[in-house]
């Protein structure tokens, strides 16, 4: 059984990944063809006035927050320790943009001392897990970061999913905040990419700092046709992949997840681990006081009754 894919999506060609090429003309520097209809495409789905494609999601991330704090006269930044901006960015808010991050739990964001002017809300926050906040929590965090006079970013790498789990369309969610980012290549199965979205007038200055941060590619029509293909494919399918995880997490005596993916935590050598996983939990393995992996519930998932996650984790279990 552990020779078989259960976490993570299924590898495509390069064909599979770029989706189907309609014959228009390509988008030059940014603007227009695939990569205008990906943007039109993001700002009907969260109900914002505009967005912006950006290669990448470090870089949208950047923007965002440069702009606030242009906008606020503010450099400091508030976020969640475990945001991913101060562990997975190499300190590009401080050493491109001159901001300054501080760490805040979400529980301080009415009472902490410092007069942040932007405050960053990752949902879900991968680092504890892919959990989610519920929707009452996240109003209240928003409305105490408002009473500071702050503006609210929503790191939305992978909000397309959280939808389900918070109970809410994406039009509410990205309603309540002052921009959003969204990933294009996590849970959409694109080749690359994100966007920012937000007022007209934030898009318009985000467009200017894509410039500066070295984002205006001559062309990037194959990760828009990618990220339309994902939106076109994946996007409805992913409240089929978190109903499913719940039934994996089941099969293997784990907490209900709240989207598709969920950590998984053991003791044991990391590599020794991944070695006796094969496929069936695929070989990301990180160390720690504990070993941890990360499960994605998507297509390969769905080929799995509860029984056979039941006896595969029973399998490894017994290896380890």
């Amino acid at each position: 059984m552990l020779n078989r894919q259960l976490s993570g999506v299924r590898k495509k060609t390069l064909l599979e990944a770029l989706g189907p090429v309609p014959d228009v003309d390509p988008d030059r520097y940014g603007e227009g063809g695939p990569v205008g209809a990906l943007e039109t495409r993001v700002a009907h789905l969260l109900g914002t006035e505009a967005a912006l494609f950006v290669p990448t999601g470090t870089m949208a991330q950047q923007i965002a927050l440069k702009c606030w704090a242009d906008r606020t006269h503010n450099p400091i930044v508030a976020m969640h320790p475990q945001a991913h901006p101060l562990h997975h960015e190499d300190d590009a808010l401080t050493v491109l943009s001159g901001l300054r991050p501080i760490k805040l739990r979400t529980s301080d964001i009415g009472s902490c001392p410092e007069p942040y002017g932007t405050l960053l809300l990752e949902v879900p926050d991968r680092e504890a897990g892919f959990v989610l906040p519920s929707w009452d929590q996240l109003v209240s965090w928003v409305d105490l970061a408002r009473e500071r006079d702050a503006v609210v970013h929503l790191d939305g790498a992978r909000l397309w999913e959280s939808t389900y789990g918070l109970g809410k369309p994406l039009p509410e969610i990205a309603g309540l905040f002052d921009s959003v980012y969204v990933s294009f290549y996590k849970s959409l199965e694109g080749i690359s990419g994100a966007a920012l979205a937000g007022t007209q007038d934030f898009v318009d200055q985000a467009r200017v700092w894509r410039h500066r941060y070295g984002g205006m590619l001559f062309q990037q029509w194959p990760a828009a046709l990618s990220a339309l293909h994902g939106l076109d494919t994946v996007l409805p399918r992913l409240g089929t992949y978190v109903e499913h995880a719940k039934v994996v997490a089941a099969a293997m005596d784990l907490p209900e997840p709240h989207t598709h993916q969920f950590a998984l935590h053991l003791p044991g050598d990391p590599a020794r681990l991944k070695e006796l996983s094969g496929e069936f939990l695929g070989g990301f393995w990180q160390d720690g006081p504990l070993a941890k992996t990360e499960v994605t519930v998507a297509g390969p998932a769905l080929e799995w009754t509860a029984d056979e996650v039941r006896e595969a984790w029973a399998e490894f279990r017994g290896l380890i």
